[in-house]
């Protein structure tokens, strides 16, 4: 059992060496809602990640969801705590963390059986400007979600994951993939200029497409809450990133190459 929970943790270590672990965070913040997973601590659900799916629990559990684990499939294992019942000197029984130890878990796609209550949302065909994420070669995909976290962009994978249809989302996710495409990188962490960038491109998206009094209050709440972090205000905020901001909506409208593009044009 110590071998297993090593190899759980070399696992960890060996994926934030590799820069994948900000990526797995990100995914686990938004786990489906209202399945034993979305209650796992944080290291789990990272481990739930590394192991390529959203959904793993015990035999017992998926039994009683009406599912069989497949015939041959591979546990993958979670890290759970081992307590015990000890008395106190005032002659009081309580419970003592006393380490750690390895679950079996297996994966959703190892199991079969009746259908399960969550679906991904169904992400409309002709929203606007998915043309550009395609160019780009930037896939959107549809994942469950708790109703906390929307949406993610991937530069790694490059594709934008959705937990909701809704336009605002993407074309925020759209603005992180075309500012990584601006600046030749994106931070691997939720960078307050980068967060205002993406939300006041989106914000301009929006207008174009008429949603503008349903998503500026929520936009503004957003980047104050993002300048807050810096120590300025929300106008201030803006102000500072209005040139990236300025280039990621004529990159995403066709008016203005990459990184890329100017370094092979340069090339010639």
């Amino acid at each position: 059992m110590t071998a297993i929970i090593e190899k759980a943790i070399q696992g960890i270590v060996a994926r934030f060496e590799e820069g994948d672990i900000p990526e797995a965070i990100a995914y686990s913040l938004f786990p489906a809602p209202d399945i034993p997973s979305s209650q796992w601590s944080l290291l789990n659900r990272v481990l739930l990640f590394l192991a390529g799916t959203i959904d793993a629990r015990g035999i017992r559990q998926w039994n009683q969801a009406g599912r069989k684990v497949k015939k041959g499939s591979k546990a993958i294992y979670i890290l759970v705590p081992r307590m015990v019942k000890k008395e106190s000197d005032a002659g009081e029984e309580r419970d003592v963390l006393i380490g750690f130890m390895c679950r079996p878990v297996f994966r959703v796609e190892d199991t079969e059986g009746e259908p399960l209550d969550y679906e991904p949302p169904k992400l409309p065909d002709n929203m606007p400007l998915l043309d550009k994420a395609m160019e780009w070669g930037i896939s959107v995909e549809a994942l469950p979600g708790n109703g906390r976290y929307y949406g993610y962009y991937s530069p790694e994978e490059k594709s934008i994951s959705m937990a909701t249809p809704e336009e605002t989302v993407f074309f925020h996710e759209l603005a992180h993939a075309a500012h990584d495409r601006v600046i030749g990188g994106l931070k691997r962490t939720q960078d307050w200029k980068q967060e205002i960038v993406a939300e006041l491109a989106a914000a301009v998206l929006c207008s174009l497409v008429g949603k503008t009094s349903q998503t500026l209050g929520n936009s503004h709440r957003y980047i104050e809450e993002y300048a807050k972090t810096a120590g300025v205000s929300a106008v201030q905020g803006c102000l500072r990133v209005l040139g990236d901001v300025e280039k990621v909506l004529k990159l995403i409208l066709g008016s203005v190459p990459d990184k890329e593009q100017q370094e092979d044009r340069m090339a010639v």
